[in-house]
């Protein structure tokens, strides 16, 4: 190699030595701004981040701020920021969690009927996920964990703050829960009565009439208590019940209950 070509190899190796030296320095400067930055300036840099949607990093800036200041009227804002930041990253629990530590720790702060808001919006999501409702499962026969703990939050929510701005949005979500719950305890009825396990499909049946008052499947509880006490020789008990069906349904006589069709994988038509 010649002479001037060694001496432009050098000189372009230098040049990248340099800027490799200047990229570090800023990255360090900026870290140590950032470790040097108080209250107001990490939660900024937070707010940007929810706004432009990287929940991610939003999250990792709220959980440094509380860390740092966790004193902080900023603090006290982060956590209640952590909530949605965690929901919408799809971190169900540690937003659960998160929702869970502010309501228990601010009390009589002004936002935690927000707190409870989330916790039930959070346990309302996890009640289906994609493949469930790309293939239109019926979640009658599943157990309604998740159902129910968002219909408790959300119960809370409304006892505690009616006039909360997120009331009305939770009883509307409510009327879906206390359907999905209540369909539920038809499943399990229609369970006992095919098995003539009697006594436990009115157990069922009364439980589905007392806690889910409107549900749809009130009827079919009604219809249930009908046929459960005659098949156990209570005429009068079924007598009784027939009055109520025929009190609330228009005098429109039970329908026969006939036993679920059961959907196959194999079956997709």
């Amino acid at each position: 190699m010649r002479p001037r070509d060694l001496e432009h190899s050098a000189r372009v190796i230098a040049i990248a030595l340099i800027v490799a030296a200047l990229g570090t320095g800023c990255r360090t400067h900026r870290g140590d701004e950032d470790a040097k930055s108080g209250p107001q300036i990490l939660y900024q840099h937070a707010a940007k981040s929810l706004h432009d949607g990287d929940f991610a990093a939003a999250a990792k800036q709220l959980e440094n701020l509380e860390a740092r200041f966790p004193f902080s009227e900023q603090a006290h804002q982060a956590q209640i920021d952590l909530i949605y930041a965690y929901y919408k990253n799809r971190k169900t629990d540690p937003a659960i969690d998160a929702a869970d530590s502010f309501i228990r720790e601010n009390p009589t702060n002004p936002r935690v009927d927000y707190a409870y808001y989330m916790k039930g919006l959070v346990y309302f999501s996890r009640q289906r996920n994609f493949l469930e409702r790309y293939f239109k499962v019926d979640l009658s026969a599943r157990p309604p964990t998740n159902s129910l703990k968002s219909f408790n939050a959300f119960s809370l929510l409304i006892k505690k703050y009616p006039h909360s701005p997120y009331a009305a949005d939770a009883r509307q979500r409510m009327i879906y829960l206390r359907n999905r719950l209540a369909g539920f305890e038809m499943h399990v009825a229609d369970y006992y009565m095919r098995r003539g396990a009697y006594v436990g499909a009115i157990d069922r049946a009364k439980y589905c009439i007392e806690y889910y008052d409107g549900a749809p499947a009130v009827r079919d509880a009604l219809t249930v208590l009908i046929e459960a006490y005659k098949r156990l020789g209570m005429n009068d008990l079924a007598a009784s019940a027939q009055r109520v069906y025929d009190a609330n349904y228009s005098g429109v006589a039970a329908p026969a209950r006939a036993p679920k069709k059961h959907w196959h994988f194999w079956k997709l038509w």
